[in-house]
């Protein structure tokens, strides 16, 4: 699997990654109605680098990095990551977080966040344990969840 930076070109097949889990809206915060531009534009923000995994030429994932905040706190990083329906459970969010780990690292970030794990999402909450990521806060019902209605977020952290 390669992992790359993203271009302009890879739009459409980051939209067919993202926008599925965007309108499911069981593991991302974002308006499920949001639209195709808006999400490009969420997705490619400002102070964001994103990346894609490819197999064979198909884009199976994307993730972007920023820093978490600014100034004395922008030697932690912070991390989204989207894989297309049709890659689950094929290590594509490992690929990538493993790739988004060793990039951190290289340009000097001390750490990596994520602000907001939904508690439903136990693939990833196992992943990124299995990552050494550890739960370092919990936001009750923080997530009004399609399925299961008002439901805790986690706040997860390692070190670099």
């Amino acid at each position: 699997m390669l992992v790359r930076r993203a271009s302009k070109t890879d739009h459409p097949a980051i939209w067919r990654t993202i926008g599925p889990t965007i309108r499911a809206g069981e593991t991302y915060a974002l308006d499920r109605d949001m639209t195709e531009a808006d999400a490009i534009a969420y997705w490619f923000g400002e102070g964001r680098e994103t990346f894609v995994a490819e197999e064979d030429g198909e884009i199976t994932g994307t993730y972007y990095i920023r820093a978490n905040q600014a100034g004395a706190g922008k030697h932690i990083c912070n991390c989204g990551y989207m894989v297309s329906s049709d890659a689950t459970g094929r290590g594509v969010a490992r690929a990538m977080c493993l790739h988004s780990l060793d990039y951190a690292r290289r340009h000097g970030y001390r750490g990596m966040q994520f602000n907001f794990v939904v508690s439903s999402n136990t693939r990833a909450l196992k992943l990124w344990e299995s990552l050494d990521f550890e739960i370092v806060g919990r936001v009750p019902q923080a997530f009004d969840h399609p399925k299961f209605g008002y439901i805790d977020a986690f706040v997860m952290f390692r070190s670099l």
